[in-house]
């Protein structure tokens, strides 16, 4: 905890000595800090600063980390500061990434970017460039990069131990070779441990995996980092769906995956985009918030026209307005452990139409079980507090009826949305709150009306 502490400390330390130096024209302190940076530290800096200061570090940054600081930053912060450089600063500096990370660049960018970009190419770049954003960003055509070793089966382990050794290098995550047929059909792998320990006389279809798994160009990312974490995958081969081998996706890109996907949910939780940069201008980041703002306006103004169908009752039993935010309340935090669950669960690849009927049984049962106990505790509570039994049963039947429901909701929210296309880490908090309230409210002062009246 004391280092984390310690690198929390010198990276604030950092941004307060850049913002200084930009202060005062400091050109010499700026060369100084930049030079002893890596990518990600400058990264991090550029997006711990003012947007309109992000263009002036530019120049300061070593030439070498360009391309790689323009990958690594989220959306939002890599078009603001494209807004300070020209078309050849940008063409520069990626024309060193590979071609998924160039795919991204492209997609995010204003359009005379991409063309820029596209122009600085060769023919065989410009191919790969077009084949990769063919593909559904989030998919894991993608994500594949097409710098995999590609060796035949019908060749010997000296003749491939000599063609490595001629190319005296490998790509990084390289844990086997990629074997493939006369056609470029994918047969298999062959590990690094078998090349070098097996006698070289042997063929590579004598000692290569022919169960190594492969995975279609469409899959989801979400479901290929449940591949990479189950089988504890450093890289993964793409193959068509004629079985030709096409590129591989590498653990660095999937380590990325998960964690834009935490983001996604820990800002999805509350109506943001998982690109939300901190420093961006007002005006973007108040258009982005606005419209959840909105929904969230729409759903409280649904819940006060339910409180004023029960006008008449709160007039009557004053203690009713007391107590009603409590039911609400309970089935909101109820909902949202259901909700968060199932969110977590479907990103994972755990949910399938096989359990779902299990897991609602026992997401309902747990919330019943829940309701029936603080039913007993707020009833309790209430007896003491206003003398009337009466009182006590309907909050504590409310209850149960409010947790039952939020089990329910926070089960089928994400399924439903996730059926219709809808992102459930970013509207399911929304409908879920909209169902508890609405649920808590009807429920409580229904019972009240009937009972109390």
């Amino acid at each position: 905890m004391t280092e984390v502490n310690t690198l929390i400390a010198n990276t604030q330390s950092l941004t307060d000595s850049v913002l200084e130096a930009l202060e005062h024209n400091n050109q010499e302190l700026l060369n100084n800090i930049f030079l002893n940076l890596e990518a990600s530290e400058i990264v991090h800096l550029l997006e711990s600063i003012p947007d309109s200061l992000r263009g002036a570090l530019w120049e300061y940054i070593p030439e070498e980390f360009n391309g790689e600081v323009l990958v690594e930053l989220g959306d939002v912060a890599r078009i603001s500061l494209a807004k300070y450089l020209d078309h050849g600063q940008v063409v520069e500096a990626v024309s060193d990434l590979d071609t998924n990370d160039l795919a991204d660049v492209v997609d995010t960018l204003p359009d005379e970017f991409g063309d820029a970009i596209r122009q600085s190419l060769d023919f065989h770049g410009l191919q790969n460039l077009e084949a990769c954003l063919a593909f559904d960003e989030g998919t894991a055509g993608r994500l594949m990069e097409t710098d995999a070793i590609a060796i035949r089966s019908d060749v010997t382990l000296e003749a491939i131990l000599r063609y490595l050794r001629k190319k005296e290098t490998i790509p990084e995550h390289t844990m086997g070779l990629m074997v493939i047929d006369r056609e470029g059909l994918y047969l298999g792998e062959l590990p690094l441990s078998k090349l070098i320990t097996s006698s070289p006389d042997k063929h590579v279809s004598d000692v290569m995996d022919t169960e190594a798994l492969s995975v279609p160009p469409e899959m989801p990312q979400n479901e290929l980092a449940v591949l990479f974490r189950e089988h504890d995958l450093t890289s993964m081969p793409v193959v068509d769906e004629n079985n030709k081998l096409i590129g591989r996706i590498t653990l660095d890109d999937m380590i990325e995956i998960l964690d834009e996907e935490a983001d996604r949910q820990i800002l999805g939780a509350v109506g943001l985009d998982e690109e939300e940069d901190l420093f961006s201008p007002v005006l973007p980041s108040a258009k982005r918030r606005l419209f959840w703002l909105g929904i969230n306006l729409a759903t409280a103004f649904l819940a006060s026209w339910v409180i004023g169908l029960f006008e008449g009752t709160l007039e009557k039993v004053v203690a009713l307005a007391v107590l009603m935010p409590i039911v609400a309340s309970m089935g909101g935090i109820a909902g949202s452990q259901t909700l968060t669950l199932m969110i977590r669960g479907l990103a994972m690849g755990k949910i399938s139409s096989s359990n779902q009927r299990w897991l609602a049984y026992k997401e309902i049962t747990i919330s019943i079980i829940s309701g029936i106990v603080w039913a007993i505790v707020v009833g309790c509570i209430s007896y003491l507090w206003f003398k009337d039994i009466r009182i006590s049963l309907v909050l504590g039947s409310a209850m149960i009826i409010n947790l039952a429901v939020a089990a329910v909701a926070g089960f089928s929210i994400p399924l439903l949305m996730k059926k219709a296309g809808i992102d459930p880490a970013l509207a399911g908090g929304v409908a879920l709150t909209t169902a508890t309230d609405v649920v808590g409210f009807v429920s409580f002062l229904g019972l009240a009306t009937i009972f109390l009246l």
